[in-house]
């Protein structure tokens, strides 16, 4: 699936994408708990960079939990970037907000950032060179020293605890109110459109981009997290 397909799903997707997996919320409220913990020493005033930020929960919470940072909301949908707005706006925090459609290419360059988070995003870039690529990109927008809190699917598909984890994922999925359809759609995207990859690929994969070796520091299911310090000489 290519860039501008995916761009028209999460279009599609954009006004019910957050009812429809409300259910699964308890894996996104554990994932903050540790994010809150590996950003509290960021400055005060802290940027942070939101690469595919969807409808903007994760801006939403750290917003909430750290007043004074502010955020840069990047996502190619613009349908998804209206809801993060229109989140924003009745969170009274968009004035703290930089709302950006488009890709990581179309932000201006430079080290402008303490923080950047990027949450279910690089596991759609199916060529490794091309998913380096796009950290590196972020490695570029941070700070020496700055943290990137990344998430994806992964695991070693060859494996046999995969042919555990993943009807463990599809049922939590479904249990969860999951409807069918789109259960559909997520089997099948597994299949063809989504690199998950084993979880040494992926830290190295993050390592080579000009981050620190990755410290996995989340899993539930088949979505593992990692904290990435960016690179002195990147």
């Amino acid at each position: 699936m290519r860039d501008e397909e995916i761009k028209a799903l999460f279009d599609q997707q954009a006004a019910g994408y957050d009812k429809q997996w409300a259910g699964m919320a308890p894996i996104r409220e554990a994932l903050y708990l540790l994010l809150d913990a590996l950003f509290i020493d960021l400055p005060s005033d802290a940027r942070i960079l939101c690469v595919g930020t969807g409808t903007g929960a994760e801006i939403a919470h750290m917003a909430e939990r750290f007043p004074g940072w502010r955020f840069t909301a990047l996502d190619p949908s613009g349908a998804m970037l209206e809801v993060c707005r229109q989140r924003a706006e009745h969170g009274r925090f968009a004035e703290r907000c930089d709302f950006h459609e488009g890709y990581l290419d179309t932000l201006a360059p430079g080290a402008a950032y303490d923080g950047a988070t990027c949450f279910l995003v690089s596991q759609f870039l199916l060529e490794s060179a091309v998913r380096t690529g796009f950290f590196g990109q972020i490695a570029q927008r941070l700070k020496p020293g700055g943290l990137l809190a990344s998430v994806d699917l992964a695991a070693d598909i060859q494996s046999p605890a995969y042919e555990v984890l993943l009807p463990g994922w599809m049922t939590l999925m479904s249990a969860a109110g999951v409807d069918a359809q789109m259960l559909e759609r997520v089997r099948a995207a597994y299949a063809r459109d989504v690199a998950v990859l084993p979880a040494q690929r992926v830290a190295g994969i993050i390592q080579a981009a000009g981050f620190e070796a990755p410290v996995q520091f989340f899993q539930a299911g088949l979505m593992l997290g990692w904290v990435s310090r960016r690179a002195a000489d990147a």
